[in-house]
């Protein structure tokens, strides 16, 4: 490709960050981007840092060749994605750029601005959010939902993860979609070190998830299942809180000494996590396309994970699946796997690898 863009994403909380999804997605992106030569400016989020206080005041003005500009960020609860998107948005539409890259679909509430000053926009849509239990019957759910809407109205293309989605624009809209699913590098395995030194984590000791803790995840469903499971494998939790602080509360009154919350994590210690698992278990309600499951089967993990879509699509028959939100199955899969060595090494050996793919020509048109 000969011409050379000037890209402007808005919607993730921050880069460099492993907050979520959505920030490995758009960190990957932005830096592959510039490595073909493009120019990209990421409107990073303000106020606190999911990843712990000790981060809320690095500041950033590049990262690997991608130029960073804080926006001005409301720092309360429901106003923080609100208030940074309509300030991302306004500064990309402002500002001299080719190309507008909309994460996630609440952000498209405010994709009209700089359609307004005709930019090209362009949306991945990293899963239907308004679904998602913390927004749920309340305004949150509405907002999300009217932003899906706007993008379907004004976006040049929709960037959608799975087949289902895309059918559910399909269907509900009638409007075409671009398959991007995600994808993940090849990683370099590691032995457990700081892991045993913190929490006493040996090689395949321990059954592993490793996400957002959030309702949708189904942490409950795994907390409950592990219970009645009979093993001496340790439960691993990994991850931090995203507005559901009350919700982890909860979590860690039900589990008992075997169960193990480790927080945010990055870096070497999450490599030795995905690393040193028996079993990766993610047994989601609803997700966009997990980049924590692209991530465990790219270590070579035994999965676990629900029927829906985004999950089973992905892993076609490299993992094992349970049925949604079904206690009494999953623990049956995870006696299984806890009393079969030999089918968690199968499972290792044939867990999938996945490459990230290109959209510079969804940003050309």
């Amino acid at each position: 490709m000969g011409r050379k863009l000037k890209i402007a994403m808005v919607g993730h909380k921050r880069v460099p960050s492993r907050e979520g999804g959505i920030e490995i997605v758009v960190e990957e992106l932005s830096t592959r981007m510039v490595a073909k030569g493009h120019n990209v400016t990421l409107y990073n989020r303000g106020g606190h840092h999911v990843s712990g206080k000790e981060f809320d005041s690095q500041k950033f003005t590049e990262y690997k060749g991608v130029k960073l500009k804080s926006v001005l960020t409301i720092d309360k609860k429901g106003f923080a994605a609100v208030s940074s998107s309509f300030f991302g948005a306004l500064k990309a539409a402002f500002g001299k750029y080719d190309v507008v890259h909309f994460h996630a679909e609440g952000t498209c509430v405010f994709m009209w601005i700089p359609k307004m000053m005709r930019k090209r926009c362009v949306t991945t849509v990293h899963g239907l959010d308004w679904q998602r239990e913390k927004w749920r019957g309340g305004f949150g759910s509405k907002f999300i939902h009217y932003g899906e809407k706007q993008a379907v109205k004004h976006a040049d293309e929709i960037i959608v993860l799975s087949e289902g989605v895309q059918k559910y624009f399909r269907k509900e809209y009638g409007r075409k979609t671009v398959l991007i699913p995600n994808g993940v590098n090849k990683p370099e395995v590691v032995e457990a070190d700081e892991i045993k030194q913190r929490w006493g984590l040996e090689k395949d000791g321990y059954i592993l998830f490793l996400g957002r803790i959030v309702p949708e995840k189904g942490i409950k469903y795994l907390v409950e299942a592990y219970k009645r499971v009979k093993t001496d494998k340790k439960l691993v939790i990994a991850g931090g809180a995203s507005d559901t602080d009350k919700f982890l509360q909860e979590l860690k009154t039900m589990v008992g000494d075997n169960v193990i919350f480790t927080g945010f994590v990055s870096g070497r210690t999450l490599d030795e996590l995905y690393s040193n698992a028996y079993i990766y278990c993610l047994p989601s309600d609803l997700e966009g396309m997990p980049l924590s499951l692209l991530e465990a089967m790219s270590y070579g993990n035994c999965c676990v994970v629900s029927d829906i879509d985004e999950c089973a699509s992905v892993i076609e028959d490299k993992a094992i699946v349970m049925k949604k939100g079904n206690v009494s199955d999953l623990r049956e899969k995870l006696q299984l796997l806890c009393g079969d060595r030999g089918l968690v090494e199968k499972y290792k050996s044939e867990a999938a690898e996945f490459i990230v793919r290109t959209i510079e020509e969804v940003y050309v048109g």
